[in-house]
């Protein structure tokens, strides 16, 4: 017999019942999981985890309330030894980059099957420190490109791009960081080649899908 003591803890966070009711009877499968409750929006997710302290926590990316990155950043001050693990049906590289750097330990799509989230379970379990994904190739390359552009822009280009989406002209951008509107030019020019952009605007939405501009909204414009 199992001993109850040392099964993984787990908590399920999503706003569709019938998806809830159904993870939690795959989950019941493994005799060395045990679940502790469900919540349909974020704030119940938080209630939920601080009430009973999981080990693990499954949470969609969308539900009522704040967003899957407000209910990570709450849970890792309040409740940081629960590990959180993204079951969602989005899969742009963009969500993914911007909720692992929030602190989320695992990002899985909702088509995996059994085996594969028992597995991921039973891993963040163990060590959080490993970030875990499972994620359509397209995503991954699209992680693999973000990652690359990161590396290419320099700190300063970055920190142009970022008052680029915060909708400053040049002059305002020069009078913020003390240069000239040459070097905010020059700097401007060397972002767009970077990320093989045309325009500001595919600038901002280029740097947006990057994750270098994280909570700027990608149709944002100046």
């Amino acid at each position: 017999m199992t001993d109850s003591s040392r099964r993984v803890t787990v908590a399920v966070a999503d706003d569709h019942t019938l998806f809830r009711q159904g993870v939690q009877e795959l989950l019941a499968t493994d005799p060395d999981v045990r679940i502790v409750g469900e919540a349909a929006t974020g704030p119940q997710a938080v209630e939920l985890v601080m009430r009973h302290q999981p080990d693990v926590l499954l949470l969609d990316v969308e539900m009522p309330g704040p967003g899957a990155k407000a209910v990570i950043a709450e849970l890792a001050r309040t409740c940081p030894a629960t590990a959180v693990v993204i079951l969602t049906m989005h899969e742009s590289s963009g969500v993914v980059s911007e909720l692992l750097q929030s602190g989320a330990a695992a990002y899985l799509v909702k088509s995996i099957g059994r085996d594969e989230l028992l597995a991921t379970v039973h891993s963040v379990n163990r060590n959080q420190r490993n970030v875990l994904l499972s994620v359509p190739r397209t995503t991954m390359r699209s992680l693999e490109r973000a990652r690359e552009q990161q590396s290419l822009l320099s700190a300063r280009e970055t920190e142009v791009l970022e008052l680029v989406a915060a909708a400053l002209t040049n002059a305002q951008i020069a009078g913020r960081l003390f240069i000239s509107e040459g070097t905010v030019k020059r700097h401007l020019t060397n972002i767009y080649g970077k990320l093989q952009a045309t325009s500001r605007v595919d600038a901002i939405k280029k740097g947006t899908a990057a994750g270098l501009l994280r909570g700027i909204d990608e149709d944002s414009g100046v």
